[in-house]
């Protein structure tokens, strides 16, 4: 799991990547680029910052934990962006934290998933998102940041 946090005036915006995305930057470059995943961390935080927010940056392979960081969401953040992976077409989990904790989040995906195989068509996680970002690249982390500095 890594972890980063910044800390800012409006409070902080929860940025978590499921499995595989600590890979970025290696893992299959033509679909998800060059980006790392800590130039997503680092995009993410300079635009939570340019906000007046901060930002904390989660990611793990293991759905629980994912889980847990939703959880303490609900004390510790204004929003959320939720790049859950694999998980996004898989977890009711992950769709029912999202749901109780009550709070903004955008999905984030960075290829477009409607391109691609059939079962990464679905999502459980879209109908308890206020949006959804598909195909922008690590572009989109961004965008969802922007998206929640507007709505909150």
């Amino acid at each position: 799991m890594t972890e980063a946090t910044t800390t800012a005036g409006r409070g902080t915006i929860l940025v978590i990547n499921g499995p595989n995305l600590n890979l970025l930057g290696t893992r299959e470059p033509d679909k998800y680029g060059t980006s790392t995943l800590a130039d997503v961390e680092d995009l993410a935080a300079r635009t939570a910052k340019a906000h007046g927010f901060g930002a904390e940056c989660v990611q793990s392979n293991h759905e629980g934990v994912l889980l847990d960081a939703i959880h303490a969401a609900r004390e510790s953040a204004v929003g959320i962006v939720l790049n859950a992976g694999a998980f996004t077409h898989t977890s009711v989990a992950l769709r029912d934290a999202l749901a109780a904790v009550q709070l903004p989040a955008v999905e984030v995906h960075i290829t477009n998933v409607h391109q691609r195989e059939e079962f990464r068509h679905h999502s459980f996680l879209s109908p308890v998102c206020s949006a959804v970002i598909v195909g922008a690249g690590v572009f989109g982390y961004k965008l969802a940041i922007d998206y929640l500095a507007e709505v909150l």
